[in-house]
């Protein structure tokens, strides 16, 4: 069975865009364009993470919050972008928080660090393989070139998140989000040290994997040398 998410949001048009993505990982989606109707369907389908908008007609989002059972992992979906309505948020227990305008691609990798780091989505069992780069999520494995390699568990977690999303450019900021967690108390240096070690753990002589692109942060793509 899949699991449920709720998205609540007046803006029609996000609620479908943000629907299709996470239909076509396989998540069950329910839409709500006010608090009252999202209050309904979290009483009735009870989903495994709820999608808020903050300024929610009706109900606001933090009201929302408020009056469910923290159990569910919540992801504020806002405009709000002051500080002051991040701590706001977190404080009330979100799970993260994210600013629009937003990437969709984004959001759906977000939700889905926040449901394994909750326990609900577990990582598939299945191997990873690229030329020349063997990932295995169960034993939490690399080989390179058919040699093991022994990566610490935060290096094995970040390469197993890029590698899920091939190509996608991913800042620092949203790799400290998903693989070190909202409330990690390091900075970007953090990213760049781990990427800098992976990196000299995983060469190879004929491929490329982890590649910097200037200005905005590291994506994983296989490339010839």
């Amino acid at each position: 069975m899949s699991l449920k998410i709720l998205i609540a949001d007046d803006e029609i048009n996000i609620c479908e865009v943000v629907q299709l993505y996470l239909e076509k990982e396989g998540f069950t989606v329910y839409t709500a364009t006010n608090g009252e109707q999202a209050m309904a369907i979290e009483t009735t389908e009870k989903p495994d993470l709820l999608l808020l908008d903050i300024m929610l007609p009706k109900l606001s989002g933090w009201d929302i919050c408020r009056s469910i059972e923290r159990t569910v992992p919540v992801i504020f979906l806002t405009a709000l972008s002051a500080e002051s309505d991040k701590i706001t948020g977190f404080s009330l227990g979100a799970d993260d928080y994210i600013t629009k305008p937003f990437s969709p691609r984004e959001l759906v990798a977000r939700v889905k660090a926040v449901l394994r780091r909750s326990g609900l989505l577990q990582t598939s069992g299945s191997a990873l393989e690229f030329p020349g780069l063997l990932i295995n999520a169960t034993t939490q494995t690399v080989e390179v070139d058919s040699q093991s390699v022994t990566l610490t568990p935060k290096e094995f977690e970040l390469l197993s998140f890029i590698t899920r999303h091939p190509k996608i450019v991913f800042s620092r900021e949203q790799l400290l989000t998903n693989v070190w967690g909202y409330d990690f108390q390091g900075d970007d240096r953090t990213v760049d040290a781990t990427i800098k070690r992976l990196r000299q753990k995983i060469t190879h002589a004929h491929y490329a994997y982890v590649h910097t692109v200037w200005g905005t942060g590291y994506k994983f793509e296989v490339t010839a040398k």
